[in-house]
């Protein structure tokens, strides 16, 4: 049996709250059992305060002890199943575009959601929040765009294999839409493999002067990337917000993946 202090005793502090979901967490994303030791790594706490908490879920059925580790208890499963059935009666769409509303309070700025087109060489955007600037970035749901020259676009390349990004860029022939759009093959293999270290891509006057867009993609259950998440705003007002959007679109993108059932791997 792992070792469990029975004179700890879990409080009720947010900090708490948040340990119990993190240990689900980890033992949902893990193959085999974790022990007491692997738990507090991953979590970053005590022993003591994580030996307290699993005791309190294997109290619930939440967790089961075997073998000096902890897996997942019959309670957990339950819980999952009305999780999916609750996921499945709301749509990925009210999710995303919710999301998307957050965004668009939190920036100011329009928000745009696009997907790969099946011909691999541009992006459709299929819903839009606007601004309420009076002065705003507007585009209409429909509208396509190459991939290597917008923030979208990069980010959905860069959540391919890179061996398909090499076949994209090898049959590509980039044309300049401004003065600013980059056409280098072998830049454009640097800014897609930066977008996929970073999680997100940016991009100033590339598809159309005097636009600055900001993206992320959002994924599902199954780690496909279903889309990328924008903030599109004019050039002009963006210069000193460069680094806050790419924070915003970032966390955002996550938090939607998150509700869509994306769980990072440990």
């Amino acid at each position: 049996m792992p070792n469990v202090s029975t004179g700890d005793r879990p409080s009720q502090s947010p900090q708490s709250v948040t340990r119990v979901i993190r240990i689900l967490e980890a033992l949902c994303d893990s193959p085999s059992p974790l022990s007491l030791a692997d738990l507090s790594r991953i979590l970053e706490s005590p022993k003591s305060s994580v030996a307290a908490l699993l005791r309190g879920l294997a109290d619930a059925g939440f967790v089961t002890a075997t073998d000096a580790s902890w897996r997942l208890g019959p309670g957990a499963y339950g819980l999952g199943s009305a999780l999916a059935a609750a996921r499945r009666r709301l749509q990925s769409s009210d999710l995303i575009r919710e999301g998307m509303a957050r965004l668009v309070e939190r920036s100011g700025e329009t928000v745009l959601f696009a997907v790969a087109d099946g011909d691999g060489e541009t992006l459709t955007y299929v819903d839009v929040v606007e601004s309420r600037n009076s002065v705003r970035f507007s585009v209409s749901v429909g509208d396509r765009r190459p991939l290597y020259c917008t923030s979208g676009g990069r980010v959905l390349l860069a959540a391919q294999p890179e061996a398909a990004v090499a076949d994209y860029l090898k049959r590509l022939k980039p044309t300049r839409l401004t003065g600013q759009t980059e056409i280098d093959k072998k830049d454009l293999a640097a800014i897609v493999a930066t977008a996929r270290d970073t999680g997100f891509a940016q991009t100033v006057d590339q598809a159309a002067d005097g636009v600055t867009g900001t993206a992320a993609v959002i994924r599902d259950a199954s780690d496909e990337a279903i889309g990328a998440l924008i903030v599109a705003a004019p050039s002009g007002r963006l210069e000193d917000r460069l680094d806050e959007l790419a924070a915003m679109v970032r966390e955002e993108a996550a938090t939607i993946s998150r509700s869509l059932g994306y769980r990072i791997q440990i």
